[in-house]
């Protein structure tokens, strides 16, 4: 990757830069969001337990005949209360024949209202973490588990990701991606239906369920804005990503 764009995430993920303290090297880099500027700032919460649906979460479904009727079928979806309460559905964005994939959990206010995933602040932390791998928002895809937001963001419900269950699988089956990344402790828990612990599941390649493809775990980025000193983890993990995207490495 290029230096100033390496200098630039790592300053947005807070780690440290050594220097010369003879001749200081001047790196040039790019203005970052005033949100970043908050992240120390930012209050620190401990996640709450997931709830894990019982059964396959990727069990058979019927494959809907294309992209265009799939995006309808989310936009009109009833399956669970959660419509009730959206402003709009949140299918995915980025490119359907992408090689890296990433789940994260369920829209927020943000996204609900653009209909768009990660688009607030986790989603400037997102893009950072795409650009130091050399990618743009343009050439992944990414979506959540629940593509409607849950009141207050809580938690998604064990009915809410049952009735979303389709969807994703619908998603990867079309999207055939070489790696999933699973963003946080409630999509990796769902999507590999584990009750370990993110530090357990992380640096480890494991299988997406009903799928021959590889799935790696890291933190979610809006918990990276509340716990700035995991963002060295997270450097490593995103190393770990472009590893096993450079030597198509599967299970």
């Amino acid at each position: 990757m290029r230096e100033a764009l390496r200098q630039q995430y790592l300053q947005a993920m807070g780690i440290q830069l050594w220097e010369s303290r003879v001749q200081p090297q001047v790196v040039e880099v790019h203005t970052l969001p005033d949100d970043e500027v908050e992240l120390i700032a930012a209050p620190q919460t401990e996640p709450g337990p997931v709830s894990i649906p019982s059964g396959d979460m990727l069990r058979d479904h019927p494959v809907l005949p294309d992209w265009s009727a799939f995006q309808t079928s989310v936009e009109n979806c009833q399956q669970c209360a959660l419509h009730e309460s959206r402003v709009f559905p949140v299918p995915g964005v980025g490119d359907t024949s992408a090689r890296l994939m990433l789940v994260g959990e369920a829209p927020g206010a943000e996204e609900d209202r653009k209909g768009e995933p990660f688009v607030g602040r986790a989603g400037q932390l997102l893009n950072e973490m795409l650009l130091s791998m050399g990618y743009s928002r343009q050439q992944v895809y990414i979506t959540n588990l629940i593509k409607c937001r849950p009141p207050n963001n809580r938690d998604p419900r064990v009915d809410e990701v049952a009735a979303c269950e389709s969807f994703l699988r619908q998603q990867i089956q079309w999207i055939q991606p070489t790696l999933i990344v699973a963003l946080g402790r409630f999509a990796a828990q769902n999507l590999l239906k584990t009750d370990a612990s993110l530090g357990q599941l992380r640096g480890q390649l494991h299988t997406c369920q009903g799928f021959d493809i590889p799935v790696l775990v890291t933190y979610h980025p809006a918990y990276l804005l509340r716990k700035p000193l995991e963002k060295r983890k997270t450097w490593h993990d995103l190393h770990r990503v472009m590893e096993c995207l450079q030597s198509g490495e599967s299970t």
